[in-house]
């Protein structure tokens, strides 16, 4: 089964806020999805990014491809390079 970490919409309309999941690839965006690892607040001065990182880093070690906005969550989160060093 291919996973996916993205983003999956929540709030109310012209509010999102979005929660960072490992989905099925095949799901819709914001249908089921297997765990949840975070949350994402654009909305916030700044953007509010809260992230698990050891369950990110287990994910991606079992071979979840991020979306494109979730790999630069993660990489400004500093989450990428530990993955990044622990693949050394």
């Amino acid at each position: 089964m291919a996973t996916k970490i993205r983003l999956r919409r929540m709030g109310a309309k012209k509010r999102p806020f979005y929660r960072i999941v490992v989905a099925d690839a095949r799901s819709p965006r914001d249908g089921r999805f297997i765990e949840e690892i975070g949350y994402y607040d654009p909305a916030t001065t700044p953007a509010t990014v809260k992230i698990d990182e050891e369950k990110a880093l287990k994910w991606l070690a079992n071979g979840a491809k991020p979306s494109d906005t979730v790999k630069s969550l993660l990489q400004k989160q500093g989450v990428m390079a530990k993955f990044a060093a622990s693949r050394k």
